[in-house]
């Protein structure tokens, strides 16, 4: 590969299967992700038409059901009745941690295709019986992974699979940001343990470079060693307002990692071999930049302009593919709980100052 000329198609969709077909969606939670994410997003991919928006109140989703062009406006307790069930083919679900289960009961009731963002529950399992209840019914489940469709990181695992850095021996990852800068409330769901589930940063932050080392090395954790502090008031519900940690990854790969909800934003992952280095820099919150260096070779492929927009279109529509042609999803309920099992272990640890088995 030439450095210099940067890597050949790398906005190519090497994951699309169909060009023919349309999901339509029903978004369940609308806070501000969907609202200026998500919706924005789907209006935007090849495969998928919102057509029903869900929310705590019915005159809120009707509202923003006729400010963005859906059919039906309904309320949670509707759409858990049935409600509106012949509008749509599928679901995302982006409600706080602890409800995803019961969407997604109802969802698998009504045999509906689910995407349901990440982390998957509250807990691991409230996680196990999300995804039984998805495999009972037999309907396909998604976790919102985002970064498996972003361009840069499917190019890094590419990369990694051709051998460019050689054998892989070090990887480090750091995800922060200023969570009372971007939403002033101290009272807000993420610093809530009965809703978010077993903490704040790593739960809602620390996931990224977790999953991402994950797919780009396919390689699952085995063990791990964690630190957490929370000092500030505004986070003594919650044990990791500032958190770092080592996974061991199979093959005795050590993945270091930082991440913090109240710190300026930094994102990152370099993944480190024996004969070159791959980076991600910016990472994680809608920029992803890759770096790629080899001996004295260097090379920057800039794909700042890709924001989050972009990467949740890329994300719906690969789960639009998938549930038009049946192909099998990777990033499956079974792949999220190795992740739920790895931040309950990252969490165990660094309440009994012990490393601790996944």
């Amino acid at each position: 590969m030439d450095l210099g000329t940067g890597v050949e198609g790398f906005l190519e969709r090497d994951w699309q299967t169909t060009d023919e077909g349309t999901v339509r969606l029903a978004l369940i939670g609308l806070g501000w992700w969907t609202v200026d994410v998500a919706i924005p997003a789907i209006e935007d991919t090849d495969l998928c038409e919102t057509t029903v928006l869900v929310s705590s109140s019915t005159e809120k989703a009707e509202d923003l059901a006729s400010k963005h062009e859906a059919e039906r406006g309904i309320s949670y307790d509707e759409f858990h009745d049935g409600a509106a069930s012949d509008d749509y083919d599928a679901v995302y679900i982006a409600t706080p941690n602890a409800f995803h289960l019961e969407y997604v009961e109802t969802a698998a009731d009504l045999g509906k295709a689910v995407l349901c963002e990440k982390p998957l529950e509250a807990n691991a399992e409230r996680a196990e019986r999300l995804v039984e209840s998805a495999e009972e019914a037999d309907v396909p489940l998604m976790t919102a992974y985002r970064m498996q469709t972003e361009p840069a990181v499917r190019r890094a695992k590419e990369l990694v699979e051709a051998g460019f850095i050689g054998e892989p021996v070090q990887a480090y990852g750091a995800n922060s940001q200023p969570l009372l800068e971007m939403i002033p409330d101290p009272d807000q769901w993420r610093l809530d343990p009965e809703l978010s589930g077993y903490g704040t940063s790593v739960m809602d932050l620390g996931i990224y470079p977790i999953n991402t080392a994950r797919f780009i090395l396919d390689r699952d954790p085995v063990s791990t060693t964690a630190r957490m502090s929370s000092p500030s008031e505004e986070f003594s519900d919650v044990p990791d307002e500032y958190a770092s940690f080592t996974l061991t990854l199979e093959g005795d790969l050590p993945l270091l990692c930082t991440t913090s909800q109240n710190a300026q934003s930094d994102t990152q992952l370099k993944l480190i071999g024996t004969e070159g280095q791959i980076e991600l820099d910016p990472a994680f919150h809608g920029e992803a930049t890759l770096h790629l260096s080899k001996g004295e070779v260097r090379a920057e492929i800039d794909a700042t302009e890709f924001t989050a927009t972009e990467e949740m279109r890329e994300e719906f529509d690969y789960f639009a593919d998938r549930v038009l042609s049946g192909e099998g999803i990777v990033p499956d309920g079974r792949h999220a709980l190795t992740d739920m099992y790895t931040i309950r272990a990252i969490h165990e640890s660094a309440e009994n100052d012990e490393s601790v088995e996944i």
